[in-house]
């Protein structure tokens, strides 16, 4: 954090910092458009919802602003005591932040599910409240146009912006609408700083995104991952040595282990290959040697105990 004074800008306009929060169904596009205004992956992404587990912060540097975003998991009706604790946390996120970021996605129509989560942001009268129309890419202008009015209909928003992550579009005239709701303020975080989440949170992650690629519907909920150990090369070969990453994947079954694993191992060697990739870019280049076990702690996303062993 640093103190800086919350000095005019260049153009005269007050400094502005402040917290975002993105909302919506899972896999909306959340995580995705909150890489894309960082800069980096700072969330993982992926096709199976609810992939997000945590409340990740993201730091987007403005001449005019800090955007500190607060990218939490999709809201659903929850069915195990992990998805009660997921929900909880979007509660406890969203009454600390300063603009609520509603995302629905232009190629799908609004549902019950966007409605109960719309009707859900009269508990949070504090936050200014902005409708993201996600995913532009996907879709004909016409059918961009629809969403736009039906969204508008919801409520009464601070501000309508249509966007797509993926292709970059608007993403400047989103960041610059949340930028002027935001409250008078100094620099919350340090220029260079782009997540609060730690190297160790960010690989396990990495890894947790590599297992879900390609795995059945069953079995994306299923999956957590804990690093065991981070050991860094003996002086003797510092020079060239790799960084030995030993890290634990759970599931809640035996047929689930399986289905991770693959035949032969050949599953589980491609998801080692794969987050390797995504670490040693996240760790700058450097050198990874992977080690991967797959446990089986049954039934986890109900138990208590073991959700606070994972880290829930």
């Amino acid at each position: 954090m640093t103190d800086s004074d919350s000095t005019p800008t260049a153009s005269g306009t007050p400094y502005r910092a402040g917290f975002v929060s993105f909302v919506g169904r899972p896999n909306v596009g959340k995580s995705t458009l909150t890489n894309a205004l960082v800069g980096q992956k700072v969330a993982i992404t992926s096709s199976k919802p609810q992939t997000t587990r945590r409340a990740i912060r993201g730091i987007v540097h403005r001449p005019d602003g800090q955007v500190i975003i607060v990218d939490t998991p999709g809201v659903h009706r929850p069915r195990t005591l992990l998805g009660e604790r997921l929900n909880d946390l979007v509660q406890s996120t969203l009454g600390d932040v300063d603009v609520i970021g509603f995302c629905v996605p232009a190629n799908e129509p609004i549902g019950p599910g966007d409605r109960f989560i719309n009707d859900t942001l009269d508990q949070y009268p504090r936050a200014k409240k902005v409708a993201i129309v996600t995913k532009i890419d996907r879709t004909s202008k016409d059918k961009v146009g629809e969403q736009l009015l039906a969204v508008s209909r919801l409520r009464d928003w601070d501000s309508i912006i249509p966007t797509s992550g993926t292709k970059g579009l608007q993403l400047e005239d989103l960041l610059g609408e949340i930028t002027s709701l935001l409250p008078e303020s100094p620099q919350l975080y340090d220029s260079s700083a782009v997540t609060e989440e730690t190297d160790e949170e960010r690989i396990s992650e990495l890894i947790r995104e590599a297992a879900l690629e390609g795995v059945r519907d069953e079995l994306p909920h299923s999956l957590a991952v804990v690093i065991e150990d981070i050991v860094e090369p003996d002086e003797d070969d510092a020079a060239d040595g790799p960084l030995r990453i030993f890290a634990n994947l759970f599931v809640e079954r035996d047929s689930q282990k399986a289905i991770v694993i693959g035949h032969k191992g050949e599953r589980l060697k491609d998801v080692g290959s794969r987050a390797r990739v995504e670490i040693e870019s996240l760790l700058g280049g450097r050198h990874v040697y992977l080690n991967i076990r797959v446990k089986v702690a049954k039934e986890w996303q109900r138990d208590p105990k073991q959700l606070g062993r994972l880290g829930f």
